[in-house]
């Protein structure tokens, strides 16, 4: 099975980390700290995985250099470079069309999300696309104001609510026809194409299974993650993770 990992964006919103550091690059764990796409690579060798292909633009040679061709994570690493930023989806064109779905998802997130049975699923259903959705409650820090028809009588005054909203995981299963969409050079986002493929009447649906889920674009997120796998590492690398460096 064939994955593309995407790790050419410039990580802006973890600066000043990023000024110097790839973001898919940034350790995890405050005990033989791991990069976020170590974990994310042996993650894909442990579910049957054994092509992956890395996407990358931002400090393209410090991953290329850590990475390299893949084997001590347990699968096989090539790599495609953006000579100019195109986009989380336009990347693709990077690679030739493929004759079996696709694993895309960001460098850059920590889950315990079972990667094959969503592949599995993505499969069975014959969807043309799949994206992995995740239940997020965010909370609003202040008093929420509702105005009717008119704008300045009120309504409704709810103190600090939580919303719950479904968010894409930034993992998705696409088949040979999302690549009909794309145009080589021709920046894209991953929500533009997938959009466009179901105005055309491409079958596109969500994937939902019980796990954890964080993206670590930014601050408190980042650091959410890092306590989140120090204190369950073996639950996000199972029986793949690498042993504890010695030194001397």
């Amino acid at each position: 099975m064939r994955a593309i990992v995407l790790a050419g964006g410039r990580g802006t919103r973890l600066r000043p980390f990023t000024h110097v550091f790839p973001k898919p690059l940034m350790p995890l764990g405050e005990d033989n700290p791991m990069p976020i796409l170590e974990v994310v690579l042996r993650q894909l060798a442990r579910y049957g995985f054994d092509d992956v292909i890395i996407i990358t633009g931002y400090l393209t040679e410090y991953i290329e250099t850590f990475c390299r061709d893949g084997r001590r994570f347990g699968t096989r690493v090539s790599y495609r470079r953006e000579t100019v930023p195109l986009g989380t989806a336009g990347g693709l064109t990077l690679v030739d069309r493929p004759r079996d779905p696709v694993l895309v998802l960001n460098g850059d997130i920590l889950t315990t999300l079972d990667f094959a049975a969503m592949y599995a699923d993505h499969a069975r259903t014959g969807a043309d696309a799949t994206i992995a959705a995740y239940t997020r409650e965010v909370a609003i820090d202040f008093g929420v104001l509702e105005f009717g028809e008119d704008p300045t009588r009120l309504v409704g005054y709810r103190e600090k609510p939580r919303l719950t909203f479904e968010v894409s995981m930034g993992l998705y299963l696409l088949s040979p026809v999302a690549w009909d969409y794309l145009k080589p050079g021709v920046a894209v986002t991953m929500p533009e194409l997938l959009e466009s493929m179901r105005r055309s009447g491409c079958v596109v649906r969500a994937y939902r299974q019980p796990c954890e889920w964080l993206d670590i674009g930014r601050h408190d997120d980042y650091a959410a993650a890092n306590e989140l796998f120090q204190a369950r590492r073996q639950e996000f690398l199972g029986s793949s993770q690498r042993p504890r460096l010695k030194i001397g």
